[in-house]
């Protein structure tokens, strides 16, 4: 009978820990695309980036190329690639 309840104590502390570690995975995934989201999307300029061309002859600046990379990681490991 003892065994069987220190079995059940492993079963619980295992399935407990497991759970833990999905939820700081999704966290930890949360907080990075959280944090990744400013690096692409700011509106304002800095020393690196490129004038907005006057003349809208190229579909994308270098802004819009960090965004665009964003996005498609954020196809490949978000929520969405779960559900494929």
């Amino acid at each position: 009978m003892i065994a069987m309840a220190h079995f059940a104590g492993l079963v619980v502390a295992t399935i407990f820990a497991a759970a833990a570690a999905v939820f700081l995975d999704w966290l930890f995934l949360q907080a990075m695309f959280h944090l990744m989201r400013p690096a692409g999307a700011s509106a304002s300029r800095g020393p690196l980036q490129k004038a907005a061309p006057t003349t809208r002859t190229t579909p994308t600046t270098f802004g819009s190329e960090l965004v665009n990379g964003t996005r498609e990681l954020a196809r490949a490991f978000g929520p969405a690639a779960v559900r494929r």
